[in-house]
């Protein structure tokens, strides 16, 4: 089976925006400890095998969010950067444009593909068309500014509801291109 969807989640603030102008993510939480036991995360990974994202996505999991274990070992990861870096069974650093990669990948066997981060690639790849489903976590937080999503794109991209989800505070909104 060839890859079939290019699916991009990312979490964002309530106004848009994905990191603060630092680029930290520390506010990624919901309103309170309790998650109503929703684990939206282990269903949308169950059709994903690879996982594409750029350099400061890689750096700040591997130095702030999860410094002690790589925890996307289950997937093939592709990092794009151009500092060179040897690459390993799981982890993939490459600085192959992500558009002719997910052009690549797509034609490959294998599960769907999640574009995890940045904004930059994000934003190329749907310059392109190349993502299928939009999975968006909305996070109760007014960053005021800060990196956004979704900005400076070539045309309209009309899409479809096909789910949503309340924990926390938090919502998850799935669409699929229309």
């Amino acid at each position: 089976m060839q890859h079939c969807h290019c699916s991009s989640w990312p979490d964002e603030a309530l106004d848009g925006y994905i990191a603060d102008i630092r680029g930290g993510v520390d506010w990624l939480e919901g309103q309170g400890s309790n998650n109503d036991g929703m684990d939206s995360y282990s269903k949308f990974v169950t059709d994903i095998d690879t996982i594409i994202m750029g350099w400061n996505t890689y750096h700040q999991i591997v130095t702030e969010l999860s410094p002690d274990e790589w925890v996307y070992s289950d997937f093939t990861t592709y990092v794009i950067t151009h500092n060179g870096h040897a690459s390993s069974a799981n982890i993939r650093f490459t600085d192959i444009n992500p558009v002719n990669l997910i052009k690549r990948l797509k034609k490959e066997h294998g599960k769907d593909i999640w574009i995890c981060g940045g904004a930059n690639i994000v934003q190329q790849l749907i310059n392109e068309d190349l993502i299928d489903c939009y999975y968006i976590t909305v996070i109760p937080t007014l960053l005021g500014n800060g990196i956004r999503l979704f900005e400076n794109g070539k045309h309209e991209i009309q899409l479809k509801l096909i789910d949503t989800q309340s924990y926390n505070g938090m919502v998850d909104l799935v669409y699929d291109r229309r």
